[in-house]
């Protein structure tokens, strides 16, 4: 009788520790991902980007990617200041004011000119007739100070910010710097990592990738948030715009950045993803898409190996999802 009450207790004890590792630990655990090494690699080069020393910087730093693998990555530091364009303009001052007064807004998949004749148009443009961003002389409201963009950029604005055209300027952010972290050799995942899309995410980087100028590619921009205070925040015609806290960034590949174009007609480079393959530009030099893009918007070339295409400015995305390890 005692040996098989304590033969009960042992086993009672060892459902426990079981279940403890199946369930409790496996939820402290992080799924690792699992590599695939069945494709040509190209190792990231340091030499494309417009480093200067100082404000924009790259250093080789140890790493552990999110497949487990300790690995070399470099460190990207930036200001976020480009060195290859201008920012700017993003609101024009007045409704008569024609493109070169103003920026870019994706919507519908489309970029559109943010000149007079749009900020005029508002109403029409969203079918709603509270939108009126401008006084009886034609004049558009604009944010001015850095406590105005501040205001203006938060998710929660107040009504005294309606109906503004929001311009955060580089003078916001002249002490904003960011570091990045891209692996030095491409690891190719089985399975594509996607974002994370709100709370209970995977906690993967929210940026899609680096310009060879520092500006980052972002994550798409929040524009219902933004139009739904009946604010409006412009990208310039390089498809970027500030945030006081992120500093510069972009949101649309314009072809206004550093490119590199490929002796083969295939499309010019215009940077690396997060987890270190190559970006380039939607189309060739014939002005054709690749037609064998996967759900991540990459594909293989025996040149390049695995890369990414962008996609169309207008629809206010870059990639879809990661298809190699990245750094978190």
């Amino acid at each position: 009788m005692k040996k098989n009450l304590l033969f009960l207790v042992v086993a009672i004890i060892a459902i426990l520790i079981a279940s403890y590792f199946f369930f409790i630990k496996k939820e402290i655990t992080p799924i690792l991902e699992i590599e695939d090494s069945n494709y040509k690699t190209l190792n990231v080069d340091p030499s494309l980007f417009l480093t200067d020393g100082t404000n924009f910087t790259i250093k080789v730093v140890d790493c552990t990617l999110s497949s487990g693998t300790e690995a070399k990555c470099y460190e990207i530091t930036t200001n976020g200041v480009p060195t290859d364009h201008k920012m700017g303009p993003w609101c024009p001052n007045n409704i008569s004011d024609g493109p070169e007064a103003g920026g870019i807004w994706l919507e519908g998949g489309k970029v559109h000119d943010v000149d007079g004749a749009f900020v005029k148009n508002m109403a029409n443009f969203y079918k709603d007739d509270k939108w009126l961003m401008y006084d009886e002389k034609g004049d558009i409201f604009t944010t001015i100070t850095k406590e105005d963009c501040e205001n203006a950029a938060r998710p929660d604005v107040g009504v005294e910010y309606e109906n503004f055209c929001v311009e955060c300027l580089p003078a916001h952010v002249a002490d904003v710097k960011s570091s990045y972290t891209i692996p030095m050799t491409p690891v190719r995942l089985r399975n594509p990592a996607t974002y994370r899309r709100g709370p209970g995410g995977r906690g993967m980087v929210s940026q899609r990738g680096i310009a060879f100028n520092g500006v980052v590619f972002d994550a798409p921009a929040p524009t219902h948030a933004i139009l739904g205070a009946y604010t409006l925040a412009p990208f310039d015609d390089a498809g970027g715009h500030i945030n006081p806290h992120a500093g510069y960034h972009y949101h649309a590949a314009t072809g206004v950045s550093k490119k590199i174009a490929q002796p083969d007609g295939h499309a010019p480079m215009i940077g690396y993803a997060m987890d270190g393959h190559g970006l380039y530009a939607r189309l060739d030099a014939n002005g054709k898409e690749p037609v064998d893009l996967d759900e991540c918007r990459g594909h293989v070339d025996a040149i390049r190996g695995y890369h990414y295409h962008v996609d169309e400015a207008g629809k206010n995305n870059f990639i879809n999802c990661l298809a190699g390890a990245y750094v978190n």
